[in-house]
């Protein structure tokens, strides 16, 4: 039988000491004790921001492996490797070390292919996820900086892409290279000097794909790396946002912790994603660079095109007119220089929307419940306005394969585009705020009247009348948990004391802005109590 002392003398596991020194200098338990019990909602949409971080964890661990074998070398040496039609053919070492990859290293072309399809699914899921947030709103404070984080980090994966596109020194890659260094010279005055640093010289140079390869394992990952990880504090700090439901509020969440049950689910997500990556890539080929062959500046790939994520900027220029302007001995391609602009714009006006929607709206309350995109109608409108663009503008990015596919003159397609341009999303976001605030009378129609049942009943006079089912609380609360905004006004011309009061030409516009987002005919007033009970009491209801 032991004693006391025995107890007290007895040592500690190894692991718990260290775990204990570790606890004396870090405080690493209180914090653990926090994160663990951090609690998490359950909704399917929420697993699309998992998509694209489990994507970006498989583009590190396959990127790991390529590096390994791959070259990143432009100097000339003649193929003489197992791929049988290629030998004999001049290519640089970076062409010739990812033929190498795809048929001679053990897994090398499944693992290039993973490589390539979770890159894009990764841009993919992160558009897709970046939607979910501005559509639901979630993007407002206190998280707007943490929306700035996401818009970088789709930002930089879109060079990032561009940059491993274009690694291989194939004739795609090659053509969409050339394509880059002529918007770069577009550019006045400084155009020529930058086409020069990154090429080294006149294109193609010798030292692009090096400088490539530096900036696509080194540079781009270590910054995207960085804000995944800052963006996930922020996703802890600040809480999970949650839709409406029956005892969610702002000061509370409800779902699960995060240890068990969300690790659990989230572990199994990973190999999901993984699995239904491998998947894909084993059974559809992408970026055969084998069949395309490698890069010589006077050869074009017929049917060139980027990845879907920069077939919009392609379209941009495609579409604009051919437009120059020649003053003292300088050319000013505005076909090129134009786009080149916009296409900055587009974006920076989607990474400061948050900013932009709280002036607007002058809401400073911090919001951890989520919009259903019905009660915000025109703020839905301009996403599906700006989704609209991009999808016009990535089939103007495609308008030859769209002509050789469907027999249709290139010509009529740019000029379809070209108006579609500033057609389509006016004519997307008037058809989406009239959707919107139809849901929202069709809601406020449920919660007064109940569901529709389906069993029609004959009255004693004859009439025929469906039975309506009426809503359970839960149901009621969801339906009438969003709020109503009352929408500004400036106020009078003068105080109190009789003094003009000057108006800001800043402040008119805010106000004129805001009630087109609250004003009439911008949402469906809710059903009130009186409403519900005058109807349910059965005066004049059936």
């Amino acid at each position: 039988m032991s004693t006391a002392s025995d107890e007290k003398n007895r040592k500690a596991p190894a692991g718990e000491r260290v775990a204990d020194w570790a606890d004396g200098r870090l405080g690493i338990y209180g914090a653990a004790k926090g994160m663990l019990r951090k609690v998490f909602p359950d909704h399917w949409s929420f697993m699309l921001g998992e998509v694209a971080l489990w994507s970006f964890v498989v583009i590190i661990l396959t990127g790991v492996y390529l590096t390994l074998f791959f070259h990143p070398s432009m100097n000339e040496i003649v193929y003489e490797g197992s791929y049988v039609p290629m030998q004999g053919v001049r290519m640089t070492e970076a062409y010739a070390s990812t033929l190498d990859i795809s048929f001679d290293v053990r897994g090398g072309l499944l693992i290039r292919q993973i490589h390539h399809w979770a890159a894009l699914i990764f841009v993919a899921a992160m558009f897709v996820h970046m939607m979910r947030v501005f559509f639901t709103g979630a993007f407002r404070k206190p998280r707007e900086i943490n929306w700035v984080f996401g818009f970088l980090l789709f930002f930089l994966s879109l060079f990032t892409g561009l940059t491993g596109y274009s690694l291989p020194d194939d004739l795609l890659s090659g053509t969409g290279v050339r394509f880059a260094q002529g918007a770069i010279l577009a550019t006045p005055i400084v155009g020529t000097y930058i086409s020069m640093f990154l090429f080294g010289g006149e294109f193609p140079g010798h030292d692009i794909v090096a400088r490539f390869y530096s900036i696509h394992i080194l540079i781009l990952p270590g910054i995207l790396l960085g804000l995944v990880v800052a963006h996930l504090i922020l996703v802890f700090y600040h809480k999970h946002t949650q839709f409406a439901g029956p005892g969610k509020t702002n000061n509370n969440v409800v779902g699960a912790p995060f240890l068990p049950i969300y690790m659990a689910k989230a572990g199994g997500f990973f190999f999901l994603v993984f699995g239904v990556i491998t998947i894909i890539s084993a059974i559809a080929t992408i970026n055969p660079v084998w069949a395309i062959g490698p890069y010589r500046p006077d050869l074009v790939s017929t049917g060139a095109q980027p990845d879907w994520y920069l077939g919009f900027s392609e379209g941009l220029i495609r579409v604009m007119p051919g437009w120059e302007l020649n003053f003292w001995g300088h050319t000013l391609v505005l076909g090129v220089f134009i786009p080149l602009m916009i296409f900055p714009l587009v974006l920076v006006a989607l990474a400061v929307y948050p900013f932009i929607e709280s002036w607007i709206t002058g809401d400073k309350r911090e919001h951890h419940i989520l919009d259903r995109p019905r009660n915000a109608p025109t703020r839905t409108a301009f996403g599906v306005a700006w989704l609209t663009l991009y999808f016009i503008l990535l089939i103007g990015g495609g308008n030859d394969i769209w002509a050789t596919h469907f027999h249709l003159s290139i010509n009529t397609i740019t000029w379809f585009i070209r108006i579609a341009f500033f057609v389509g999303p006016v004519v997307a976001f008037v058809i989406t705020k009239r959707i919107c605030l139809g849901l929202q009378r069709r809601d406020a129609e449920k919660v007064l009247h109940g569901r529709e049942s389906g069993i029609i009943k004959r009255l004693p006079h004859g009439e025929f009348v469906e039975i309506h089912q009426p809503l359970n609380q839960g149901d009621l609360h969801t339906l009438t948990a969003h709020e109503q905004y009352e929408p500004a006004e400036i106020g009078p011309s003068v105080d109190e004391n009789g003094v003009r009061r000057k108006t800001s030409p800043a402040e008119k516009l805010r106000v004129k802005l805001n009630k087109g987002y609250y004003g009439e005919g911008s949402q469906i007033p809710k059903p009130t109590a009186e409403e519900y009970k005058e109807i349910t009491s059965g005066h004049g209801h059936h």
